[in-house]
């Protein structure tokens, strides 16, 4: 499975702090751990991959659900189904709220996820997609390079 988490910043907490202010919630112990958590991630976490970092740390698996609630309501992050049936969830950006809509990456074989942060498509699949109406999410599915090179 891909490494999934990358260097943080170490002002991060007090810059946490600050974004749910803004937004008028509480800044709790538990809301700025999971920010810190989805903050550093290179892909999308469901709440079980957040729990098993947390819970160590003292806090259970109902108070990391109730909190990945209130971020998304706060549209501090974004909750997505890639088809399995779980919920993922990532960090919106609130200075850019279109980098939320990204396609993604599922392998079939193993369920590694990806961002595709940087696809762009052609200009006539931007027209094919206005014809059909507004997309909301893009899911590309096949087999990662580990798994693609794997033995039988």
């Amino acid at each position: 499975m891909a490494e999934r988490t990358r260097n943080v910043n170490p002002n991060e907490v007090e810059e946490i702090r600050q974004l749910l202010r803004e937004r008028k919630i509480r800044a709790t112990p538990a809301r700025i751990a999971v920010l810190q958590q989805l903050r550093g991630a290179t892909s999308p976490l469901t709440h079980a991959d957040l729990a098993e970092t947390l819970v160590p740390l003292g806090f259970d698996k109902a108070t990391v659900f109730r909190n990945l609630a209130d971020l998304t309501e706060a549209d501090l992050i974004s909750r997505t189904e890639l088809g399995d049936h779980v919920w993922r969830f990532e960090i919106r950006d609130p200075d850019n709220p279109e980098s939320s809509n990204h396609p993604h990456f599922v392998c079939v074989d193993c369920g590694d996820v990806r961002c595709l942060d940087d696809m762009t498509f052609t200009a006539g699949s931007r027209r094919r997609a206005k014809d059909i109406g507004s997309i909301t999410e893009i899911l590309i599915k096949g087999h990662c390079r580990e798994c693609d090179a794997a033995p039988v």
